[in-house]
């Protein structure tokens, strides 16, 4: 089964998450490692996404003629 691609929203709410078990300071080594990978991967498709919408954006905009 193909694995559903995360939307913007769903993406900055798994780092949030992320992030507070960070901060939480309660997280063994072996999680650590896994946890700064999928926040990497996370960041990575957020920053993919702005980028595209930035260029979707500016594209309408030349369009109309702003």
């Amino acid at each position: 089964m193909a694995k559903k691609e995360l939307n913007y929203d769903q993406a900055f709410a798994e780092l949030q998450i992320i992030m507070a078990d960070l901060q939480a300071d309660d997280i063994s080594v072996d999680d650590l490692s896994a946890k700064v990978k999928r926040a990497s991967e996370l960041l990575k498709l957020c920053h993919a996404k702005l980028r595209d919408t930035e260029m979707e954006v500016s594209e309408l905009i030349k369009d109309l003629g702003l």
